[in-house]
């Protein structure tokens, strides 16, 4: 069943039930009003009654009905039909009278045991409503009226509620249906747009936003979406084209050199491990390059599993492995930090820093490290950044001129920048005072951020 069926269904049921609910109520407060009026009727009948017949007493029943006379209603009154009853359950009718009226009941209000009472009944045939009364201590009055007129009234109403019930019902599908047209027309549109992008995949059109409901929140929602996935696309066709490109120049190095030494056979040994070495380390970069671009696919696709993360801990673990793999000094203030990150993808982030540092230090200059409320900065003491260099430090495959000619694929400061973006945190570079760079990387400090190293708990291992 579709959206629109299922919307039609309940506002017509919803309204069908809210108009028959209305029709049900109203036909009982008309009954009950109907009724009222009669019973109101008869207890003022039966008083009057009482009071003319001057309280009759036993023996005065006992010549009913020839001496006992009966009121005459008021101008355009009913007069009713009326039979005395004694306490012993004798019954004892007016002049003319010939029918007799239930008298169930009647005896104990004439005894004083029971109260005043109404009741329905059906007399030869006529459906009767019936008031019993005391009128002294020995006598009871039971009158009763027709309730023919009001039968056939409540009949009409009933018959005329049924078919104003049918109308309403079905005018309640029709709004329903309307209802239902309008309110989701707007998703259609929203449903046409979003087929008619699938079906052609241009990601550079747009739904209708002039809405201020939920369904222009949605149009809004959609829209960024595209606006996500077309800049999602468009990165990723750029990452494959600057990957397609930087593996080419040493993927094709390599293949000449190895196919130079296929060729030529008789070349001398120490040329031929010159080539080969060459290659080799074509090779490696290409392998190094490759192994950068899954690290970013993988920070794109993947959300890395964050836990509390001694900073401090990390980047000297960090600052030890690349004093290792190269003779530069490293100068370190490591306060204690707390932060809640991945070991792993946040320690590549420092790493990353501590290479490009290690790659722009001159012989003998050290690389001052400090760690301080979730910052950790990273200076060098090379020749500093280009103005024209530092907006597009941190984009892939992004290459100073004078970093053309030093090992690198351009990913480093990418991976960093991806890195802080996912830890909720920022990547930045200036100039140093006095020369060289200083790289910042300043991530959310933990609430529990500890304020000694011995109160902050150890590092989980990587």
């Amino acid at each position: 069943m579709t959206l629109r069926a299922r919307l039609t269904i309940g506002t017509a049921c919803t309204l069908a039930l809210a108009i028959c609910v209305g029709f049900l109520a109203a036909y009982f407060v008309v009954r009950g009003q109907l009724r009222g009026e009669i019973d109101t009727s008869l207890k003022d009948r039966a008083t009057a009654m009482a009071s003319f017949t001057g309280r009759p007493s036993a023996s005065r029943l006992r010549r009913l009905p020839r001496n006992v006379r009966i009121s005459p209603p008021k101008l355009g009154g009913a007069a009713g039909y009326s039979q005395f009853v004694s306490a012993g359950g004798k019954i004892s009718l007016p002049p003319n009278e010939t029918i007799r009226l239930p008298a169930g009941g009647a005896a104990a209000v004439a005894s004083g045991t029971g109260a005043a009472f109404y009741k329905d009944a059906t007399v030869d045939g006529t459906h009767l409503r019936i008031y019993t009364a005391r009128v002294d201590k020995q006598t009871a009055i039971e009158i009763a009226r027709p309730l023919t007129e009001i039968d056939h009234a409540l009949s009409r109403i009933r018959l005329l509620f049924l078919l104003v019930s049918f109308v309403a019902v079905a005018g309640a599908a029709a709004v329903g249906l309307l209802v239902s047209r309008a309110t989701l027309r707007p998703v259609k549109r929203l449903t046409d747009d979003a087929e008619r992008i699938a079906a052609t995949g241009d990601l550079s059109e747009r739904t209708d936003e002039d809405r201020s409901d939920e369904l222009g929140r949605l149009a809004v929602a959609f829209n960024t979406m595209l606006d996500a996935l077309a800049k999602s696309v468009s990165a990723q066709r750029q990452l494959v084209a600057d990957a397609s490109h930087e593996l080419r120049t040493p993927l094709a190095s390599a293949r000449t050199n190895l196919e130079l030494v296929e060729l030529h056979d008789t070349l001398p040994a120490e040329e031929r491990r010159r080539i080969v070495a060459e290659a080799l380390v074509e090779l490696r970069e290409m392998t190094h390059l490759i192994e950068e671009l899954v690290e970013l696919a993988r920070g794109d696709v993947h959300v890395p599993r964050k836990q509390l993360t001694r900073l401090d801990h990390l980047t000297e673990e960090a600052v030890a492995t690349a004093a290792r793999r190269s003779p530069t000094t490293f100068s370190t203030d490591l306060n204690p930090t707390l932060v809640d990150a991945a070991p792993d993808v946040l320690g590549r982030a420092i790493s990353n820093l501590l290479d490009n540092a290690v790659k722009w230090s001159p012989d003998g200059a050290p690389v001052e490290v400090t760690v301080r409320d979730g910052t950790v900065t990273v200076r060098d003491h090379g020749p500093g950044i280009a103005a024209a260099d530092l907006p597009h430090l941190f984009d892939r495959f992004y290459r100073a001129v004078g970093a053309r000619k030093l090992p690198g694929s351009g990913l480093g400061l990418a991976i960093v920048r991806q890195v802080a973006e996912t830890h909720g945190g920022t990547v930045t570079a200036k100039p140093a005072a006095g020369g060289g760079s200083i790289f910042t990387l300043q991530l959310p400090v933990h609430a529990a951020n500890a304020s000694r190293d011995s109160e902050a708990p150890e590092l989980a291992p990587a």
